[in-house]
């Protein structure tokens, strides 16, 4: 019998500053009172992440998507860009934003990336670019993606909102492409409350992204695209800098909870781990398992809904798809012919509780829970075999 958790276990909690900490930059920002527009705050943050993730150009956003939705406007694209049907609804919605046509392309089986074999067939004479999505952590396959937009000259981008500080080979998720998208959204490993960043390979394009999110102003008089207003405050900057202290240690004590998952879900048949880096290639963004109902015996809606019984909150970690949104179901790449594996990782995955104050005994429970299930379904098997024989 495993009794169900007195307080709720959630998915994620974000990692928060100590509150004299954050009290201290609050109190240098009123004695500034300088709250937003390029202050003292948001220069040292961009730095500070400039360092970090090891890039030339960053340029700072009060959330993601409008990061993404304003670099998307800044490459000047036209007509259709091949994305991935297996995201965060805000990824297909910047170029909703920007009068672009999402193209579905199907994904990997094994990182739920979008399949680099397959973007080559959807190109047409209106394809402009490819936007890829770094699911979880897993890096897109970025070598074979760059050699097919060089071939047919389309722009790149990047959604990195799960890969914050991740490498490939040593060299920064932040470098490849012609753009990359960070989340500091409160449930990232980095957070800024609120807040996002675009990191951008050409330095015009870097400069007029600065532009685009101040309301497209080069001077107080002077209006010379057509922005919106896109700034990160003062308060998130300043928050965001206390925060950036704690992430390496949180990366430290968030393996160890990977490490805990994996050697506790190592023989539960059906059950397998989508998140499998570690070190400079992981984000330790997130715990992802793909639960195969043939062999665990049970759905992962069901799982779902069962640990929830326990008192433990899981997240089906992206569902529904994009291309199953009503205003895309029209286009060919969206029907779910077009998208098998697709179609069929988005019944399967699940994200696990995963945050470095999750407690390792709390972390063996679930994994307890997990195979207490799919034993009892076991023993209900053999039982209805048994049934059936006789």
């Amino acid at each position: 019998m495993v009794p169900p958790f007195i307080e709720p276990i959630y998915v994620t909690r974000p990692l928060l500053a100590d509150k004299e900490n954050i009290k201290n930059k609050i109190d240098e920002i009123w004695e500034s009172k300088w709250l937003t527009n390029n202050g003292t705050q948001h220069k040292e943050l961009e730095k500070e992440l400039k360092k970090y993730l090891r890039v030339e150009n960053l340029s700072l956003f009060n959330n993601g998507t409008l990061a993404l939705l304003l670099g998307l406007k800044s490459l000047e694209l036209k007509g259709e860009v091949i994305t991935t049907p297996f995201t965060f609804p805000a990824t297909v919605q910047a170029l909703d934003w920007n009068g672009l046509t999402p193209v579905f392309c199907d994904i990997d089986p094994q990182t739920l990336n979008i399949d680099a074999n397959k973007i080559e067939a959807l190109i047409t004479k209106d394809t402009s670019a490819i936007l890829g999505v770094h699911v979880f952590g897993n890096p897109c396959d970025v070598v074979n993606i760059q050699k097919i937009a060089d071939k047919y000259n389309l722009k790149v981008i990047y959604d990195g909102a799960h890969v914050f500080g991740t490498k490939i080979n040593g060299k920064p998720i932040g470098s490849f492409g012609d753009m990359t998208m960070f989340s500091f959204h409160a449930t990232k490993l980095f957070n800024t409350l609120e807040g996002g960043g675009l990191t951008v390979k050409d330095e015009k394009v870097n400069e007029r992204v600065k532009i685009l999110k101040n309301f497209g102003l080069l001077g107080p008089e002077e209006v010379v695209l057509c922005g919106l207003n896109a700034k990160m405050n003062e308060v998130q900057a300043g928050i965001g800098l206390e925060v950036l202290k704690l992430v390496d240690e949180e990366r430290v004590k968030r393996d160890k909870i990977k490490e805990t998952y994996e050697n506790n879900l190592l023989n539960i048949p059906g059950i397998r781990i989508i998140t499998i880096l570690k070190n400079e290639y992981s984000s330790y963004q997130y715990f992802v398992i793909e639960i195969d109902e043939e062999k665990y015996g049970r759905s992962r809606d069901w799982v779902h809904d069962e640990l929830e019984k326990y008192n433990v909150f899981t997240r089906k970690y992206f569902y529904p798809l994009c291309s199953d949104f009503e205003w895309y179901k029209h286009l060919a790449s969206a029907q779910p012919e077009n998208l098998p594996q697709a179609q069929k990782s988005v019944k399967q995955v699940l994200s696990m509780p995963y945050y470095g104050e999750l407690e390792l005994e709390s972390v063996e429970k679930i994994c307890a829970i997990l195979k207490k299930i799919h034993s009892e379904i076991s023993v209900d098997n053999q039982y209805q075999l048994v049934g059936d024989m006789l």
